[in-house]
This record gives C-alpha cells, structure tokens and sequence, in this order.
C-alpha cells in the first residue's frame, strides 16, 4: 500500500514538474478545501508584510506547492532505504515545509509590532484632523490614502462595512483586534462615539479624542526614547567589557614578560 502511495505521489510530481498537469488549475478547482488548511490570520500577516503587492490566496497557493515539491524531493532522495521512520520523517519535513512561510511572516510582524505601535498615534493624528471637517466614516476613507501601509487592509474593510449600513461598534472593534497594539481597543470605541455624537456634542467629544491621541503620542515617544536609552547602554556595556578585557589582557602579557 505504501509502494503504490509512494508511485502515485512521484507520477503526480512528475506531471506536474513536467507541467502535463497544471498545478494552479487544481488548485483553484480544489480551493475549498485548500482554504480549510489556511491559518485564519495569514491574510494578516501577508498584508502587514507586503500591503496590497501581493495577494494572500496567491501566496498560499505557492507555498502548498512549494511543499509539495519539496516533500517530493525528499522522497526521491529516501526511495531506496524506505521505513516506517522515513515514512513519519516525511510526514514531519512536510509539516516544517508547510508552516514556514506562515512562521516567517509570524515572526516579522512581531519583530515589527512596535513599530506598528509607532504608527497608530501618527495615524490617529491625521484622522482627528479630518474629523473636524467630515464626519467619522468619511475622514475614515479619506484617511487611507495617506495611511500606513500596514493600515489599509483593515480601514478598507471597516470602511465597506459602515457604508453598507453596520452601524454598530463591531467594525471598529474587528479593526483594533486586526491590530493588537497599545490602546487600539479604547480608541477605537471614542472614534465610534464620536461618528455617533450629534453634531453640538461633537465638539467636546473631539476634544476628548484629541486628548488620547496626544497622550498616545506622548507614550510612544517615551517608548522610543527608552528603547533608544537602552540600546545606547548595551552598547556602552559592551565597550567597557571590551576596554576592561583588553586592558587586563595586556597587563597579563606585561607581567609574564617582566617574570620570564
């Protein structure tokens, strides 16, 4: 049973290395249940990596047959000494091959999670502005153009949902989930308030969220200056340990010399 699966593995490497069957074909006509294998945030981490460039279900598609080759490499290379232990090795390497795209792409957006914390207070800024002359959904998408890269998948998204008629919290809560970062939550439930305001609250509620977005401001460059702080600090520790040893390595040489 083993032999056959391995044959019919190897004729369908074959056909499609050969391109006799075409890869993305069978994969658009199987993409229901490709889709079911999808992580539910790679769309997420694809546009906080790559924004719009790429497409998510391009990428994933790829990388499924990127595995699949891979895998079928291994195979080839393991064919003559086939076991039971070579058999779980595979299914291990397929997994690893599978899921590191999406570690990758894990890994980058935590990397870069702080500078996404960066940019929030920034974006927020230029949205207040807006809202003193628009209403909240309209100063939301005037404000994607000159948004943040990472930002745009997310607004595009609340966006479309306000202008078809939700108007509840739910968009503006689904959108500080998409980006987990410092007071995203609480902002965004005083932006919904505020698109909820009449217009002579409007006002004093403005001035409430400008407020949180200076003192969210403040944070992030407080932030920054103590990364900056400790960054400077590592690098003069490591130039005290550097000239101490080094002194101390010269005075050893001073003295064996004088003793011999």
């Amino acid at each position: 049973m083993i032999e056959i699966l391995i044959i019919a593995a190897l004729i369908v490497f074959v056909l499609v290395f050969t391109k006799t069957v075409d890869g993305s074909q069978f994969l658009k006509e199987n993409d229901i249940y490709i889709k079911m294998i999808k992580e539910k945030d790679w769309n997420f981490y694809v546009a906080a990596k790559y924004g719009d460039k790429v497409n998510p279900d391009d990428l994933f598609n790829k990388r499924i047959k990127d595995t699949f080759m891979l895998t079928a490499v291994a195979m080839l290379l393991l064919l003559r000494s086939f076991s039971f232990i070579n058999i779980v090795f595979l299914f291990v390497l397929a997994f690893l091959f599978y899921k590191m795209p999406y570690n990758n792409l894990r890994s980058y957006y935590k990397k870069y999670m702080s500078k996404i914390d960066q940019m929030l207070p920034y974006y927020l800024k230029g949205l207040e502005i807006l809202c003193q002359n628009y209403t909240v959904p309209v100063a939301l998408a005037r404000s994607i153009e000159d948004a943040p890269e990472i930002f745009k998948p997310g607004l595009r998204n609340m966006v479309e949902r306000i202008n078809s008629g939700d108007s509840s919290i739910q968009p503006y809560m689904d959108f500080a989930q998409q980006y987990p970062v410092r007071e995203s939550m609480r902002m965004m439930r005083l932006l919904y308030r505020l698109g909820l305001g009449a217009q002579e609250n409007k006002y004093q509620q403005l001035i409430m969220f400008s407020r949180s977005v200076s003192s969210l401001q403040n944070k992030a460059r407080e932030d920054k200056y103590k990364k900056r702080l400790s960054v400077m600090e590592k690098k003069t520790m490591i130039m005290l340990v550097a000239t101490g040893g080094g002194t101390m390595v010269v005075l050893l040489m001073a003295m064996m010399f004088l003793m011999g």
